[in-house]
């Protein structure tokens, strides 16, 4: 029975390419599960033991509660024993809606609502000056202390700067028994029937009483001043009848200058996710979409007669250009005056419409007498055509002239100005959010000790919880992260290491955590505080299981399982299990590159390139301080620096938009730079990121490489397809005609349960083969177009080698280290870095020109060192070419391997966006700018 506690013990697992393994795993131990790509860590450590802790776990609900949840799948493993409740950290899980935040997703931006609610100081948004209070008994102290002796008016506000007649408003007053009012600061009595201009703003107040200020009339004001707070919802003014002065007073928040007033401060009036906090232009997201002025009229030296106005295009028999010409007649002007002599005024009524009705003449319209027009502007159709309801078609013509631009009324800081007018040691939330984390950590650290006493208590417990969540981050490497970071922008190693944060702040114990490369997107500098909080994790009484690649994390962990010898069909199979010395003595893969028997080699040369550079000048988005970069064409150019440093910004955000929008008129933005040279050198840019190749089962590596095509052509050609008049549609599983019908080309059926999991079954029509038999009859050397589905990429290379069309491009396939996958294989099933390396492949197998620019964002994810190899030998190719490739990456192996390292820094964030060094690997080496060259030197040294 001790043995069932001290150890996690799997036997019998068969999960994906699993060969039915035994394995013990330590229970309390940091472990690592480590192997080639696709050898099936994952399939061991996600698709099995948390599989099965998930299951396990549900099952103790209630069938009604299981309901709601979905169930889950048992997974094919014969007995796991010792699992402990599991809590999977994956990398997948990023939220992809714009209101979500690094603040709202740790939780802290809802501490930091609190702490503004119940302890921030407001100040009036009109005058600057600080809000007050009252109550009733300092109202009438006040009161007599300004008034003694003088004539006033009590008045309650009704109405603040509104439109309207007010007539039914008028007349309650008068049945109320009130005989005065204030109106636009003239007081009036009450006539039936009173209205005012329906058109302008107006300000009502009510006449309570009219008295003089003295000891003897002291219950009068009292009762009086109580009235006007309950007719004026919690406001009162006072009026001087001599001087005409008015004063304002209030229960709640007020400006005791412009008598503007606050709600009572309550959590949600500072969260951009509710209406009362919002503000009112864009809704809480910070930004609002825009038509851009320079996009539908883009050459000004046309004339609208030749097609000036981009959504209208050249001159056609039409209303719109009749109202136009109307138009123009009052500024003298034709359809043919080129725009840029046109006065600006004309240009904005074209835009946002006229405000008088225009005459259209009768002659246009073959009509007996003039016509009268509204003329509402290109703008309001444009915005019109971006309406939900407009068809797809229109919204897509509409977005080319529309552009993404900060809220002109927040500015970004997406809440209302009431809520940004509170303050707390002369910061507001937004100007917190925006502080880096460990700037905002050193400011809460300080900022008790400017507090008033009364703010102080309340504030203590409210900003230790804030201080500890804060420090979970620091500790795990964000502290170049701001709160009002969105989460779409986080890497998946960030918005992994910000739910780690998260777990160890939740101080749970006898928890197995299982954690997917933690280190993607970390510098060597930040690897050993990732290290150390898993193993605070781990001292906690936790068992901790990260699949992971980095040869720091390897060394460090407790416990090491080696999965292997190859991946794919050839993997799946333990081929070590020890601590990391034990295994430093065997020869797997693994161990041979950690104990450097086996090695990625420098390159004996840095190559020359071919003389010419691509510059970016002035860049400037995000934290990036105005920088120039080369970027010598020809070679392999690798962007290093510490995470937050600038490079996803530079290369990500701003270099690949501007080569997009040059090449393909790609609508996305890049960030703010000054200019970019040596267009002229490159023909194409192709961005080969880690997004899924497709969002359904159906998607696969054979339909995205275009092969597939090749195949069912293949097929088509065979004399047993002519003889039966089959076309390519017939051998395709996704249009009916050769797909099994039964289960429209997907090969399984899904069966719903109720309360339990939904079952998928093999087709019974056609066993899971997607297609019909007639189809299936359909033989190529002996396999059938399903078999050919089921084939690895190793076996296609050798079924189609005398087929040339098809041998190449999946030969690719191979070549990138992909042997392993199946031709049909669901995207869905494939991992961040094999996706990546499927788009890289169909990049390689087109024809190049020898002028491209390839740009890969952290390649190396979810590779093993044999991989990496693999992969830096394809990447060579292409540099070979003389193409460009630039790599985001932290991985030395391929760091060491770069021509050209541009080496951003020094540390994340606000201190980062400098280039600090630039050159061969052996020149960046030799800098005292940043951490990286100490890695790089150190990795040289080794070699």
């Amino acid at each position: 029975m001790e043995d069932v506690k001290e150890t996690i013990n799997v036997q019998g697992a068969r999960v994906h390419n699993l060969k039915n393994i035994d394995v013990e795993i330590p229970r309390g131990s940091l472990t690592v599960i480590t192997g080639l790509s696709g050898s099936g860590k994952s399939s061991l450590a996600f698709d099995t033991i948390f599989a099965e802790g998930q299951r396990r776990y549900i099952e103790t609900f209630s069938a009604y509660a299981r309901n709601f949840l979905g169930g889950m799948e048992r997974p094919d493993v014969d007995k796991i024993t010792g699992l402990s409740p599991v809590i999977s950290i994956e990398q997948k899980t990023t939220n992809k809606n714009p209101r979500s935040t690094v603040g709202t997703t740790t939780e802290i931006y809802d501490y930091l609502r609190l702490l503004f609610a119940r302890a921030g100081t407001a100040y009036s948004y009109l005058s600057g000056e600080k809000m007050v209070k009252y109550t009733e008994e300092q109202i009438l102290d006040l009161i007599h202390r300004d008034y003694k002796g003088r004539r006033i008016y009590i008045l309650a506000p009704l109405v603040r700067t509104r439109k309207g007649h007010y007539k039914e408003l008028f007349e309650q007053i008068r049945k109320k028994g009130y005989l005065y009012v204030r109106v636009d600061g003239d007081v009036k009595e009450i006539v039936h029937g009173m209205k005012l201009d329906r058109y302008k703003n107006h300000d009502i107040e009510v006449v309570i009483d009219k008295t003089v200020v003295t000891e003897k009339e002291e219950k009068r004001l009292k009762q009086s001043v109580a009235t006007a707070m309950q007719q004026g919802d919690g406001l009162l003014m006072i009026l001087d009848a001599q001087t005409e002065s008015v004063r304002h007073y209030s229960k709640r928040l007020m400006c005791p200058v412009t008598g503007l007033s606050y709600r009572e401060p309550a959590p949600h009036n500072f969260s951009f996710n509710s209406p009362q906090g919002a503000c009112p232009r864009c809704k809480g997201l910070g930004y609002v979409n825009l038509i851009d002025v320079d996009k539908v009229i883009p050459d000004r030296s046309l004339s609208i007669y030749e097609g000036a106005v981009a959504p209208l295009g050249k001159y056609k028999n039409v209303m719109i250009f009749w109202q136009i010409e109307a138009l123009l007649e009052k500024y003298e002007a034709t359809l043919k005056t080129p725009v840029s002599e046109l006065p600006e005024d004309a240009i904005n009524e074209i835009l946002y419409g006229a405000d008088e009705r225009l005459k259209i003449k009768s002659s246009l319209i073959h009509a007996s007498s003039d016509y009268f027009v509204t003329y509402e502007g290109i703008v309001k159709y444009i915005q019109m055509m971006q309406e939900k309801d407009a068809s797809a078609t229109a919204q897509k013509w509409a977005e080319q002239f529309a552009k993404t631009d900060v809220c002109p009324e927040c500015k970004g800081a997406r809440l209302n100005k009431e809520a940004l007018h509170f303050c707390i040691h002369d910061k507001n939330i937004y100007q917190l959010s925006t502080m880096d984390i460990s700037e905002l950590y050193d400011w809460l650290m300080h900022v008790e000790e400017h507090l008033e006493s009364k703010q102080r208590i309340i504030a203590a417990e409210i900003l230790k919880e804030i201080r500890t969540r804060l420090k979970f981050l620091l500790d795990v490497g964000l502290d170049y992260l701001s709160l009002n970071r969105s989460s779409v922008s986080l890497s998946g190693g960030e918005s992994q290491r910000i739910r780690l944060a998260t777990q160890i702040g939740s101080q749970l114990v006898n928890v197995l955590y299982i954690l997917d490369e933690p280190s993607i997107g970390l510098h060597q500098r930040d690897n050993i505080r990732l290290i150390n909080s898993l193993k605070e994790l781990r001292d906690l009484g936790n068992s901790v299981i990260v699949v992971e690649h980095d040869e720091d994390m390897m060394l460090a962990a407790d416990y090491v399982v080696d999965m292997g010898p190859k991946a794919g069909r050839l993997g799946g199979e333990v081929v070590f299990a020890g601590t990391p010395e034990e295994m430093l003595k065997t020869s797997t893969l693994t161990s041979q590159y950690l104990n450097g028997k086996m090695k990625i080699e420098v390159p004996a040369e840095r190559r020359k390139g071919n003389g010419k550079s691509l510059w970016l000048r002035g860049a400037r988005g995000n934290n990036l301080k105005g920088v120039d970069v080369e970027f010598p064409l020809g070679k392999l150019i690798c962007v290093t620096g510490v995470s937050g440093s600038g490079k996803s910004t530079l290369i990500n955000d701003t270099l690949q938009p501007i080569l997009s929008q040059h090449f393909y008129r790609s609508l996305q933005e890049p960030l703010p730079y000054d200019a970019i040279e040596g267009l002229e050198y490159i023909d194409k840019v192709v961005n080969v990121d880690q997004s899924p190749l497709g969002r359904t089962p159906r998607s696969n590596p054979a339909t995205y490489t275009g092969v597939f095509s090749d195949i069912r052509n293949l097929f088509v050609g065979l004399p047993e397809a002519k003889i039966r008049g089959y076309k390519p549609g017939r051998f395709s599983f996704n249009v009916s005609g050769g797909r099994c019908e039964a289960c429209g080309g997907n090969g399984y059926k899904t069966i719903e349960m109720n309360f339990l999991p939904d079952v998928f079954v093999p087709c019974e029509v056609c066993h899971g083969k997607r297609y019909n038999r007639e189809t299936l009859e359909v033989r190529y050397k002996g396999k059938s177009i399903a078999d050919v589905l089921d084939m690895t990429i190793n076996r296609a290379v050798e079924f189609f080698e005398n087929v040339p069309q098809i041998l190449n491009k999946i030969k690719v396939l191979q070549e990138v280290g992909l042997g392993y996958i199946k031709l049909g294989q669901p995207s869905t099933t494939l991992s961040g870095g094999e996706s990546q390396r499927v788009k890289l492949a169909t990049e390689l197998s087109k024809r190049d020109t020898g002028k491209t620019v390839y740009i890969l964002d952290e390649p190396t994810t979810g590779l093993h060192f044999e991989d990496i190899r693999v992969l830096m030998t394809v990447l060579n190719k292409l540099v070979d070419k003389g193409n460009t490739v630039i790599v985001i990456e932290h991985n030395l192996d391929v760091i060491k391997m770069a021509d050209y390292i541009i080496d951003m820094g020094p540390e994340g964030g606000r201190g980062g966006g400098q280039l600090l060094s630039c050159g061969t690997p052996e020149e960046v080496a030799k800098s005292d700018k940043g951490y990286t060259p100490r890695f790089i030197k150190e990795e040289l040294e080794n070699q």
